[in-house]
């Protein structure tokens, strides 16, 4: 609205009263008197007040005031109605709660939205699923969302996480922390207030429910402990780096279990949603994609030597990148301009320019500054002594690199997650004929393929796309 009268598309605002018009006194003025430097004017009905009279700003100041405080007194006659609902036995809240219908505030079971709330709990506490691999179930089982989808996985989590499941009432899991802006802050747990409330009657058991939540809690916990969300999701090195080529999507990693152990394989997100019929995609093993990769990175280090050198060569010149005798520097200047600040604060004090309290107050201040400073100066020492690499270390490192590059040990998961860009899987790849395309961070991309007989790799063919140049390998 403000822009559209600085463009000058009306001339004139009429509004009910002031506050519809805005619930913060500082906001009605503010904004009535920058629409009146684009000689736009406002009528408040109810006040009659044409901001273009001249006592108007006077009577608008009374008038917001008086409105900002009833705004006040509404939102605490608001909270004191719900606190009154819930002791007559009230159930407030979300009136579309699965599982559930509600009427005049009381809740009863709907029996069909039940079944599928019983499962989810089911499947986590006791199968231990997934969120995502429990909405796959719930679909492949018939039960679908109120639009006939699959459940949404963020309706999982919350339907997991709602006490009313268990019979409980739960409150006070945020605060408004400003009535005016409506500002919430979300509390922790143990803020909120939870009792066992007979108006509510339970899906699950307290003790299935209690178990589902110690099980989301730990997995919350395990993704926090790492680095960053994209870290868990991608603690793999294959992880959202295959892609098939006839749908798009990515394949997501599977244990199967077997006789002779787990075996991690990797399936097209379709496929393992909609099974065969839907994607034709065969399913890749870890085992058959580190053969492949090693194979690769043994043609990328034919000159394992010079890569050797440029590694501890980068090493070496680590130090000097960054300049530890400059940020000393700065830091002693630093101290001493505190320290002569501290010098003329005393002859201040000694000329009775200012008073004791003023004095040691000051002089904590700068005292506590010194302090800092000379302590980021030891972790810079620390920084510097750590930085530098001696000639034992040099040699450590060398022969670990050329290990790594030996391959001698099976390939290096660190090494696939930095140079692997993607593996697409062609259309045309079957259980037993298996077509790649693998595209690295750096050079050209490569072509692979390999068959299995009873499971098993038979054979390997990689060609690099650039030198087009076919390697055998048995």
């Amino acid at each position: 609205m403000i822009a559209e009268a600085k463009a000058g598309r009306f001339d004139f605002i009429i509004t009910k009263e002031i506050s519809r018009f805005s619930r913060s006194t500082l906001d009605s003025i503010q904004y009535t008197q920058e629409l009146l430097e684009h000689d736009v004017g406002v009528f408040f009905q109810n006040d009659n007040i044409n901001t273009l009279d001249s006592d108007s700003e006077f009577r608008l100041v009374v008038m917001a005031g008086v409105a900002q405080d009833e705004v006040r007194k509404l939102s605490e006659r608001l909270k004191f109605g719900f606190r009154q609902a819930i002791k007559n036995g009230h159930v407030l809240g979300n009136d579309k709660l699965w599982g559930y219908d509600k009427k005049d505030c009381v809740l009863t079971i709907n029996e069909m939205e039940a079944q599928a709330v019983r499962r989810i709990f089911d499947l986590y506490a006791n199968q231990q699923l997934g969120v995502r691999r429990i909405s796959q179930v719930l679909y492949d089982e018939g039960f679908t969302s109120r639009k006939g989808n699959e459940f949404n996985s963020l309706t999982i989590r919350h339907i997991l996480c709602n006490p009313k499941y268990k019979g409980w009432y739960c409150a006070n899991k945020s605060q408004t922390v400003d009535y005016r802006s409506k500002r919430k802050i979300f509390l922790n747990e143990d803020e909120w207030v939870m009792y066992p409330d007979p108006s509510i009657p339970a899906i699950v058991s307290e003790e299935l429910w209690d178990r589902a939540n110690a099980l989301y809690k730990r997995r919350s916990e395990q993704a926090r402990t790492h680095q960053s969300r994209a870290e868990f999701h991608n603690r793999y090195p294959y992880s959202g780096k295959i892609i098939c080529e006839e749908h798009g999507t990515s394949f997501h990693r599977h244990t199967i279990k077997s006789k002779s152990g787990e075996k991690e394989v990797w399936q097209c997100k379709i496929y393992h949603a909609k099974g065969k019929s839907a994607c034709s995609a065969p399913q890749l093993r870890t085992t058959e994609l580190n053969q492949i990769m090693a194979q690769i990175f043994n043609q990328l280090a034919k000159n394992r030597q010079a890569i050797v050198d440029a590694v501890v060569k980068v090493i070496q010149a680590v130090p000097d990148e960054y300049d530890y005798a400059r940020d000393a520097q700065r830091l002693e200047a630093e101290i001493t301009d505190l320290s002569a600040k501290k010098d003329r604060l005393l002859e201040l004090s000694i000329a009775g320019a200012i008073t004791v309290a003023e004095f040691k107050r000051r002089n904590d201040s700068f005292n506590k500054q010194i302090q800092g400073r000379e302590d980021q100066m030891e972790a810079l020492q620390a920084e510097e002594e750590k930085s530098r690499c001696s000639k034992e270390q040099l040699a450590a490192i060398k022969a670990a690199v050329e290990q790594e590059l030996s391959f001698s040990s099976g390939i290096n998961s660190a090494l696939v997650t930095t140079i692997l860009d993607r593996i697409v899987v062609k259309r045309e790849s079957t259980k037993e004929s298996i077509h790649l395309d693998i595209h690295l961070k750096f050079g050209g991309p490569w072509e692979a393929a390999f068959q299995r007989e009873k499971s098993s790799l038979v054979g390997i063919r990689l060609r690099n796309i650039t030198p087009r140049v076919w390697t055998r390998t048995i």
